[in-house]
């Protein structure tokens, strides 16, 4: 939504709440989002212990200028409201969104913008906490459009592949690899949720990766998520950091032409011209409007 902060999602860090030593490798490491997870990476009987760890790790690290997320369990469980009642509460100051896994509907996401709402509040909190939804259902597909438009805190949408194979019946090995199948497999999903992600304002983030030592397979499925207007990818190991960072920031001479091209079409319209050629390129309001987002990704960054 317009109203929300502007956010380097190029990678989102995956890192265990039940685990000190790994949260306190990912606030030092170099990725623009860490999420501290509740849901897949923490056993039920561990999950209470983690809410604890999870809190005493965004209150005391420094995590620079990263975005502090959590991923909480989903609102069919029994852990999700107490995951964020208890985060907020205890570390509300030093968090900046939430990631509610697998909601199907608006209404899901509602819930936990209500909670969320009455916890700001209670809390007095100074800053709105941010939502992040994962898309992993077929259900959720369905009604991504209704979901993407279901709440004003909504900043990014992600595409969790790996329940969403699982929930379409698919049949692959590797999370996040399509091998052997005639195209990507992934294509109609992705495409799919960047399109109601970017018309309701949204970040659109593609999923995990799981074959982490596949460098270059990884960075396949990373162009592929930037082609579509994806803003980035999840790391589910550190190792995949760097790749992720490389491939969703623009160069810098990719920077420069974009800036001369938007120069180039603002003279030739205060000149009356609709569209002038530069360099082999016909420049009108298109291709400036499309220049304009490598800009923009390229401010973002600090190019």
């Amino acid at each position: 939504m317009s109203g929300n902060p502007m956010r380097l999602r190029r990678s989102q860090l995956a890192v265990p709440g039940s685990s000190e030593k790994m949260l306190t490798k990912a606030a030092a490491s170099a990725a623009d989002h860490v999420f501290c997870d509740l849901e897949d990476a923490v056993a039920p009987s561990a999950k209470a212990a983690a809410r604890e760890t999870i809190a005493e790790a965004l209150n005391n690290l420094d995590w620079g200028k990263k975005t502090r997320c959590v991923r909480v369990n989903d609102i069919g469980t029994q852990w999700c409201h107490e995951d964020i009642i208890t985060i907020v509460e205890k570390a509300g100051k030093n968090l900046d969104t939430i990631m509610l896994p697998k909601p199907l509907n608006a209404a899901d996401v509602q819930f936990a913008d209500t909670l969320l709402s009455q916890l700001e509040m209670k809390l007095g909190l100074t800053h709105k906490i941010g939502l992040e939804v994962l898309i992993e259902e077929v259900e959720a597909m369905q009604n991504v459009a209704e979901i993407a438009t279901s709440c004003a805190r909504l900043e990014s949408m992600i595409f969790g592949m790996g329940d969403y194979a699982a929930s379409q019946g698919l049949v692959m090995e590797n999370i996040g690899l399509s091998e052997g199948y005639p195209g990507d497999i992934f294509h109609y999903p992705r495409y799919h949720m960047t399109i109601a992600a970017r018309a309701a304002g949204l970040d659109a983030v593609d999923g995990p990766f799981v074959d982490f030592k596949n460098d270059a397979a990884y960075r396949i499925e990373c162009q592929r998520a930037l082609t579509l207007g994806m803003v980035g990818k999840w790391a589910i190991h550190p190792s995949q950091i760097e790749p992720a960072l490389d491939v969703f920031s623009p160069s810098q001479d990719d920077v420069d032409f974009a800036r001369e091209i938007i120069a180039v079409y603002e003279k030739a319209a205060a000149d009356g011209l609709g569209s002038v050629g530069h360099k082999g390129v016909m420049v009108d309001a298109a291709s400036a409007r499309l220049f304009q987002n490598t800009v923009n990704r390229a401010e973002l960054i600090g190019m």
